[in-house]
């Protein structure tokens, strides 16, 4: 079975180039860290929790879906 779901680094932007592969993941994660910025506990799981299913509808296949699913089961 083909996997769908991509583990290869895609972080893109329109219009915009980057020179490492992983300086767009990086940018993201500041403003994932920045989003967080000042948030209890609480507040930042709940931003989590609503950011994986924005995403998630975002993604919409469910084939990837439960592969990121599994990925990351199995990664804990």
């Amino acid at each position: 079975m083909n996997s769908a779901l991509k583990t290869d680094p895609n972080f893109h932007e329109a219009g915009r180039r980057f020179f490492r592969d992983f300086s767009p993941g990086d940018e993201f994660y500041e403003h994932l860290i920045d989003a967080h910025n000042g948030l209890s506990d609480e507040q930042s799981e709940a931003l989590n929790a609503r950011l994986i299913l924005l995403l998630a509808n975002h993604i919409g296949d469910l084939q990837v879906l439960r592969e990121a699913l599994q990925a990351a089961r199995e990664s804990t």
